[in-house]
This record gives C-alpha cells, sequence and structure tokens, in this order.
C-alpha cells in the first residue's frame, strides 16, 4: 500500500518523548505531522533538520485554536490522556491515544460518547492490532484453522525500561490483553487473577502475572515484566487441533508458525502427542507503527471506525481494572457483573456424541438457545441470546453475534462472520468468504456465493472471494448476491434480484441485473417527492435524509449516524407498510 496523507500536513502530535519520537517520525513521512507540541524546551530541540518545517510549541491551546489541524496524536503520561483527549474532541479534532485510553472506563465512556457526539474519529494506539502477523493470526482463529480455542500464553519480558510512574502490567500488557480480547471474539473474561511484586519502587510491581477465564472454556495468562534478564515477546494460541506461536524478537520469515495436528488419539480417547516441525506462516512483511498511523489518517479521511477504535480501548481498561483489582488484593479472583445479574443461564445447547475426543478439552457455551435438530459443531462461536431453529448447521470456525435468529434449515460455514441481531430466514447458506455486519436481514432462500467461476474439477477453497453485507441491509426473498460485492448500509434488495456490483447505502435494489429504483429509508420505505432543500422525509418515522455527491450518487441520514441504533420509540414500528402507503 502506497503512503499517502492530507496535503497540506494537518496532524499535531502532543508529546513528542520517548515513544513520541517514534510516532513524529512515521506521521512526518507520511506527510501529516503539522505540529509538534512538548512542554520541554530540550524534546522540542532534539528534532533537527528533517522536522524543519514543522510547527515546534508548548502551547497546547495554540494547538486546539489551530484551525489547520484537524487531527492530534497524543503520547504523554496516561493520567494526561483523558483531559488531552477531551480538549482536543470539544475543539473539533480527531484524536489518536496511545494506550491505555486513559485510567477510568467512566473517563473513556465519557470520551466515546463525546466523541460520537461531535462526530470525531477516536482511536487507541493498541499497536499489535496492527502487526502483520497478529492480523493473520486473527484470521486463522476466525477460520477456525486451530479448532475451538482452549489456552492463551502471552509473555513480554526485557530489562529496562523501568517506569516510577506506571506498574508493568499497565506498562507492557494492554497490547497483550488486546490481542487477547479479539482473539475471544472481542468478549470480557469472566473472571481475572493478577499478582506481581514491587522490588524497585515501593507500590509499583515491576513483574506480573495476569490469568483470565472466559465463558466459553478459553483460560488465558499474561506474564509481563522489566527484569527479565532476555527480551521475550511470544503468544502462544492452544486449539483443539493445532497450535500457533507468534515470536515477535524472530527474524521476520520465522514469527509465526502453526503446529497442525499436534496429538493423536490412540484407541480413541488416550492422546499422543505428534511431533512435527512447525509450519511457516508466511506472511507480508511491513512496519506495524507505520500501518497503524496510516490507518488513523485513513479512518480520518474516510471517516470510519478504527480497528482499534475507543469500545475496543474501553474493553482493554476495564480488564486492566480488574487485574489492578486483583494484584492490589494479593490474586483474589475479581469477576464481572453478568447482564442476567450472575444468575446462571440454563444449559439449553444439546450434547451431541463427537468421534473426536480433543473436543472435550472445550467445554460448549450456554448462553444461546439450539433446536435439538440443529447441530452447532465445536469450534463454533455463538453470543449470547442468538436461537437456531430446526434443522440447521453452523460449522466449527463460525461467528454468530448476539441477538441473532437462523430459521429453519440455515447453514452457516466456518469462517463465516455474523453480527448482532442478524434475522436468517428459512433455507439460507452463508458460505465462507461472507461477513455480516449488525442488523442484517436475509429473506428466505436468498442466495450467497463465495465463488464467480465454480467448477466441480477445479479445487478453489483457498480462493473464496470476500462478500460483505454492511450495517442494516435487507436482502429480500430469493434474492441473489454474487460473490465479492458490497451491500451497503441500509440498503433494500428486492425479492429475486441479483445483484452483479456493489450496492450504495440506502440504495433500492430489483431486477435482473439489480439496478437501483430509488433510496430507502432505514425504516424500510421507499424516499419520494424531496422538498425545496433536497431533503426527504422517511413517512413512519419522521427521520430526513438527503442526496449528497456531485450527482447524488449517495444518501445521508441527517438525524442519526449510521453506525447509531435507532432510539427505543423508533425502534418498534407503529403502522403497517401498506396503510402508510395508502396515507401517502
Amino acid at each position: 500500500m502506497a503512503d499517502t496523507a492530507p496535503t497540506p500536513p494537518s496532524l499535531a502530535l502532543v508529546g513528542a518523548g520517548y515513544w513520541g519520537k517514534n510516532l513524529a517520525r512515521n506521521f512526518h513521512e507520511l506527510g501529516a505531522l503539522h505540529t509538534l507540541c512538548d512542554p520541554s524546551p530540550a524534546v522540542l530541540g532534539s528534532y533537527g533538520a528533517p522536522y524543519e518545517g514543522v510547527v515546534k510549541t508548548g502551547d497546547y491551546a495554540a494547538v486546539l485554536g489551530d484551525a489547520a489541524i484537524s487531527q492530534v496524536a497524543i503520547a504523554a503520561p496516561a493520567a494526561l490522556h483523558f483531559d488531552l483527549a477531551r480538549a482536543a474532541i470539544e475543539a473539533g479534532k480527531d484524536v489518536y491515544v496511545e494506550k491505555p485510553l486513559c485510567l477510568d472506563p467512566a473517563d473513556a465512556s465519557q470520551l466515546i460518547r463525546l466523541a460520537e457526539e461531535r462526530r470525531r474519529i477516536l482511536m487507541v494506539g493498541h499497536l499489535l492490532q496492527y502487526h502483520p502477523c497478529v492480523v493473520r493470526l486473527q484470521e486463522m482463529v476466525r477460520a477456525g484453522e486451530l479448532g475451538r480455542l482452549c489456552y492463551v500464553t502471552s509473555n513480554r519480558l526485557n530489562l529496562g525500561k523501568i517506569r516510577a510512574e506506571e506498574n508493568a502490567l499497565w506498562s507492557f500488557a494492554p497490547h497483550d490483553i488486546s490481542v487477547l480480547l479479539s482473539l475471544a471474539g472481542d468478549t470480557l473474561p469472566e473472571q481475572v487473577r493478577c499478582v506481581g511484586e514491587d522490588y524497585l519502587t515501593k507500590g509499583v510491581a515491576d513483574t506480573t502475572l495476569t490469568s483470565f477465564r472466559f465463558r466459553n472454556g478459553l483460560r488465558a495468562h499474561i506474564y509481563v515484566s522489566w527484569l527479565n534478564p532476555f527480551k521475550e515477546q511470544k503468544l502462544t494460541v492452544v486449539g483443539s487441533e493445532g497450535l500457533a506461536v507468534f515470536d515477535d524478537t524472530k527474524p521476520w520469515n520465522e514469527k509465526l508458525v502453526v503446529y497442525r495436528n499436534h496429538l493423536t488419539w490412540s484407541q480413541g480417547s488416550v492422546p499422543t502427542p505428534n511431533k512435527k516441525a512447525a509450519e511457516v506462516v508466511a506472511v507480508e512483511e511491513s512496519e506495524p507503527l507505520r500501518n497503524e498511523c496510516r490507518h488513523f489518517l485513513d479512518c480520518s479521511r474516510d471517516r470510519t471506525v478504527p480497528r482499534s477504535d475507543g469500545q475496543e480501548g474501553l474493553r482493554v481498561l476495564r480488564v486492566l481494572q480488574m487485574a489492578q483489582q486483583s494484584l492490589e488484593r494479593d490474586g483474589e479472583a475479581i469477576g464481572r457483573k453478568t447482564e442476567d445479574g450472575g444468575r446462571k443461564t440454563e444449559d439449553r445447547r444439546p450434547m451431541r456424541a463427537t468421534a473426536d475426543p480433543s473436543s472435550a478439552l472445550c467445554p460448549p457455551s450456554s448462553d444461546y438457545s439450539v433446536h435439538p435438530t440443529a447441530v452447532v459443531d465445536e469450534g463454533a462461536v455463538i453470543g449470547k441470546g442468538t436461537k437456531i431453529w430446526h434443522f440447521s448447521h453452523v460449522m466449527k470456525g463460525a461467528q454468530i453475534g448476539e441477538r441473532c435468529v437462523l430459521g429453519q434449515n440455515v447453514n452457516v460455514d466456518g469462517g463465516t462472520k455474523i453480527g448482532n441481531n442478524v434475522k436468517i430466514q428459512n433455507n439460507v447458506s452463508v458460505y465462507t468468504g461472507a461477513e455480516i455486519e449488525d442488523d442484517v436481514f436475509l429473506g428466505p432462500s436468498c442466495v450467497l456465493t463465495n465463488v464467480t467461476n465454480p467448477r466441480s474439477q477445479v479445487n478453489r477453497h483457498s480462493l473464496y472471494e470476500k462478500t460483505l453485507i454492511r450495517r442494516g441491509a435487507t436482502v429480500g426473498a430469493n434474492a441473489t448476491i454474487v460473490c465479492g460485492v458490497t451491500l451497503g448500509r441500509y440498503c433494500f434488495i428486492g425479492a429475486g434480484a441479483v445483484v452483479t456490483k456493489d450496492v450504495p447505502d440506502y440504495a433500492l435494489m430489483v431486477g435482473n441485473p439489480a439496478r437501483q429504483k430509488g433510496w430507502m429509508s432505514r425504516h424500510g420505505h421507499v424516499l419520494t417527492r424531496p422538498d425545496d432543500q433536497g431533503v426527504f422525509t422517511c413517512p413512519e418515522s419522521g427521520m430526513r435524509y438527503r442526496a449528497i455527491g456531485s450527482s447524488g450518487e449517495r444518501l445521508e441520514c441527517l438525524d442519526l449516524r449510521d453506525d447509531e441504533s435507532l432510539p427505543p420509540e423508533l425502534a418498534r414500528g407503529s403502522r403497517s407498510y401498506r396503510s402508510l402507503k395508502a396515507a401517502s
């Protein structure tokens, strides 16, 4: 990917010292760095000739008041993150904050709300999320290549840099916690224990060992220390069908390896290790920090949600807080309150006989309901409140979010990712390569494909094409979505339509091949007769929409962002479609 950046430079870096100099180099080489802000004249003076055209100041108020600055990157001490980020968002700037987002989850929630209200980008610097090896590892886990996740270990050890203002847990562990939560499907652990000791500075732990227990049976531990004679940055992921190791101290072509089929089950129940050589996983080399900085600039330009957004930073912060509480109580188990008030949910998942004894390594979840005629393979991840009905099959490696409904005879392949509150009607197959965001409706017998030119004699299992169905989209009964396309947010695909190319947000598509006939509101009504200002009004909700772009090729909602949920009073229909149509 070519390095691209805003022109002219529009980013201010606040905190240009120890870690800030790395951010300064990347943002400057990306052509984005406008200002360096630091209270130390010595730090600012250390930036030589390459930064000759960059403004240097110790006045943060001047940064906030500069109309030429539209992004602020913060690499100051963690205790200052909240105040600095809040002031930048209030000043209308997009904000990148080095980890942790701040020190208090309540403050983090306030930053998230403020960014949403002001429509500003908020991103947290969780560097490993942008490491190509970690991205590949996440893909392997989502695709079910390692089977059901059982155990994750992460060691981050070194001799120095020793800090007095924050302990090793808060200094080293956020990156590893971020990766762990992503591997666990962005869910929080049910229980955290943390032990450590302060050898150098009283009250500042130099080494900590944190263990995690997740509801689906996954366990993990993270060991961090700055009092270790050698450097180690190693992540090991143990699954029922394979082991993966990411060792960031190795040369690039050795960083990520996998051990497949690591066990043989003799006599049906006796596990025997297979001493196989590791299989190197090829990953294209690139600098994680450059990827992270570029991602922030791209999100700011395109107004897209960052990979490590405020919500992701809040999840990490909550886990850090649980670990800190346990550390202060000498390893006492700290659990989080569940949404059902801590009561156990009845296990409604049918137990199936299995020929694979390794499935016993990872017990099933109990937060969703499955009809006795349906099958959910070990290795599938199902969210709370989801219902899976008659004769459906969810294969290993599939990820299904919360509050989804899968009707009769639905098949979900491994490697698919389905968001929250998705409704899939009868006789639908969701094939590998499909990604479905929140609030999508798939009508009965609609068809999703994953290879454009299938042949029975030609194996193209490694060439599946991605189909992305964005939030709130509706696909009508018997419609066909040719693979490799993106269906925009809240678009409406008419019954029987055949979609062969990308569909804009809110577009109404009909026919074979499908063509755009008009615009649809979030409530599913055709938008007609705009007013003198070109504003459409939904007849059911009263929400307003306007076509934008040089030729009106896109639609935007004027009253609610596309990523915001409907207010409760608008989330339940009050009049039928036909009655509203007759009234219009």
